[in-house]
């Protein structure tokens, strides 16, 4: 073996050796988290500066029993999916369409409406939350399915990113649908959308991880447990003394396994579709 291969050998071991460090460092935290929800209270805060800390010395699921003694899980957990599916079916349909209008229809004022898209992504939530709660109180939709959902069921951030992949797709596609007699909405279904698996992919995780971790809008329009999600579910134990971590550690880690999931599972088209809209860090 000559030395050029010697070296891109040792090159790939330090590569890897690398990632395999720098991996264990970002996924620590988690997974002391996960260990510290089997501990017993008093145990959870000792042994921090050794590696034994990642290893619960007294193993115990009396954490997550008091989790589900104190909380309706599988409502509140039926809650949250419930309000992301709405949410996400609006966004990926509603949304995915307004971005190829943008991008491939000509119709008057389109410009306008573009600029109008980008103009409000720089506008933030909190700057508007307060109006849209006024407006769900008048129309009767305070602590309703309708007023958890409905304000967010397109975003201009997810229409920009479908704009920014749609206008990559060549008009000559666009051009031969219509040719074979493909009106612009069965051109988007049969064409479009079959090409575009990355771009609707990234979008989905975007909205699960907002949506899921979404606090303030759940709290400001929901009245009741009957509606309540998981973030509000992690308040009653964060918000309430004495603070016993061993149950925190707990639901945080309940809370946490449904977007490790998706990630395990999607993180291959989040990178794909991240990297065809053209969209940078």
């Amino acid at each position: 073996m000559n030395n050029k291969k010697i070296n891109k050998v040792l090159g790939n071991v330090i590569f890897y050796l690398g990632n395999i460090v720098v991996g264990l460092i970002f996924v620590s935290p988690l997974l002391w988290m996960l260990a510290s929800s089997f501990k017993p209270e008093l145990e959870i805060f000792s042994n921090l500066n050794s590696l034994s800390t990642f290893v619960p010395a007294h193993f115990t699921l009396q954490n997550y029993v008091e989790v589900f003694q104190r909380l309706k899980v599988f409502t509140i957990l039926k809650n949250t999916l419930v309000y992301i599916g709405i949410v996400l079916f609006g966004d990926l349909l509603l949304g995915s369409m307004f971005g190829y209008a943008l991008a491939k229809l000509k119709y008057r004022f389109r410009g306008i409406s573009l600029t109008l898209v980008i103009a409000l992504m720089s506008m933030p939530v909190e700057a508007i939350i307060l109006p849209m709660y006024i407006e769900m109180a008048q129309i009767g939709w305070v602590n309703t399915m309708l007023g958890l959902t409905i304000p967010f069921m397109m975003n201009c951030f997810s229409i920009y990113m479908f704009y920014s992949y749609f206008i990559s797709i060549p008009d000559e596609l666009i051009e031969a649908a219509k040719v074979d007699g493909c009106g612009p909405i069965r051109t988007y279904f049969s064409i479009v959308m079959p090409i575009s698996k990355t771009v609707f992919a990234t979008v989905f995780i975007l909205d699960f991880v907002s949506r899921w971790n979404d606090f303030m809008w759940p709290f400001l329009i929901t009245t009741g447990e009957e509606k309540r999600t998981v973030q509000l579910a992690v308040q009653i134990f964060v918000g309430v003394s004495p603070i016993h971590y061993g149950v925190i550690m707990a639901v945080l880690t309940l809370a946490s396994i449904p977007m490790i999931i998706m990630y395990i599972f999607m993180q291959k088209f989040y990178v794909e579709g991240i990297a065809s809209t053209g969209i940078k860090g």
